[in-house]
């Protein structure tokens, strides 16, 4: 099969980062599918695992985002069926899908939204697995029809690709007020046009701009941007018993404690937990995206592609890396057909 691999770690400045090969085709382990690969996405995850890789070793394909359809199925496969078209993320431990067949654990496998081509739907899965997890099950984040009073969320990093996604379920399904970061009218602009109630700039004084719309403090925070430099902002705008969710790894030892006489919590969020772990409740994230595809195609929400480079290739995946890794990429960047 066709695959893009890496065979060492280079930075993306260098054309040799990613080659083209011609790979074995996987062989489905028993609760395993394997995918005809259709589309896939670039997310920051994918840079840092392609800085990580050991100078010598077998190719590595990363990929952890895809669209496409059933070819073969593995012998305790009860989800699905060869021609299902599906998408996904992938488990962080096992070989990506930047390959024409891959192979994946259907429980971590979802339905692709029928309203969607597959480059639509491959920007979706690592992200809306992300914002999910990080909204119900790390900050315990209520849906309607719960009675509740309307609470707030400050995400910090809206128009990337977690944010894009983060900003909607927050909005439009879980009813909460959405005040966003951005640092660019366009940014500030897409956070808006996807459901965001106010922006405020991340680059200036955080809390004093979301104090100068009236609110004192936010029920949730959301970090999708430099713990280092934001976590301090955050704290200090939480409200009593607020909760505080971070997908950034911090450079240095976090001081939790001012949180602590307002009895506030602070989690994180890695949506490869259950994959690699093989958790008990694993199975969640095929539910998951089942959910966000009725979402999408009942048109609750939408698909946050904001590029296509071109077909799956080395040049186009290493073009790919290059907008992502800038940081300053608006929704995702996804790569469509071979």
């Amino acid at each position: 099969m066709k695959a893009v691999a890496l065979t060492q770690s280079l930075p993306v400045t260098d054309p040799g980062c990613f080659v083209d090969l011609d790979l074995p085709d996987p062989a489905p382990g028993a609760r395993d599918i394997v995918v005809a690969v259709e589309a896939v996405s670039v997310n920051p995850v994918d840079c840092k695992v392609r800085m990580s890789k050991p100078k010598e070793g077998a190719p590595r394909v990363l990929g952890f985002d895809a669209a496409g359809v059933v070819h073969a199925v593995g012998s305790g496969v009860t989800l699905f069926k060869p021609g299902d078209r599906v998408f996904y993320a992938g488990d962080v431990g096992r070989q990506g899908s930047n390959a024409r067949l891959h192979a994946v654990d259907e429980r971590i496998v979802g339905h692709m939204p029928a309203s969607l081509d597959f480059a639509a739907a491959a920007a979706l899965p690592l992200t809306s697995i992300t914002a999910w997890e990080a909204l119900f099950d790390r900050l315990k984040v209520n849906a309607p029809p719960k009675a509740q009073p309307r609470k707030s969320l400050l995400i910090i990093g809206g128009a990337g690709g977690v944010g894009s996604i983060a900003i909607q379920l927050a909005s439009k399904v879980a009813g909460l007020e959405v005040i966003a970061t951005a640092s660019r009218p366009q940014s500030a602009d897409w956070c808006r046009a996807l459901g965001a109630a106010a922006v405020v700039n991340h680059f200036g004084d955080i809390a004093a701009e979301v104090r100068a719309l009236g609110r004192r403090h936010v029920d949730y925070v959301l970090l999708l941007n430099d713990a280092d430099r934001h976590f301090p902002a955050a704290a200090q705008l939480l409200a009593p018993q607020g909760g505080i969710c971070s997908i950034i790894r911090a450079g240095a030892p976090i001081d939790v404690t001012p949180l602590m006489g307002k009895s506030c919590s602070v989690s994180w969020e890695f949506m490869f937990t259950r994959p690699t772990h093989a958790t008990a409740d694993m199975i969640e994230q095929h539910y998951l995206l089942n959910e966000v595809a009725r979402l999408i195609d009942q048109g609750v929400i939408r698909t946050t592609v904001n590029e296509t480079v071109g077909p799956i290739n080395a040049a186009n995946l290493r073009a790919a890396h290059v907008k992502v890794e800038g940081g300053r990429s608006i929704g995702k960047v996804v790569l469509a057909g071979w």
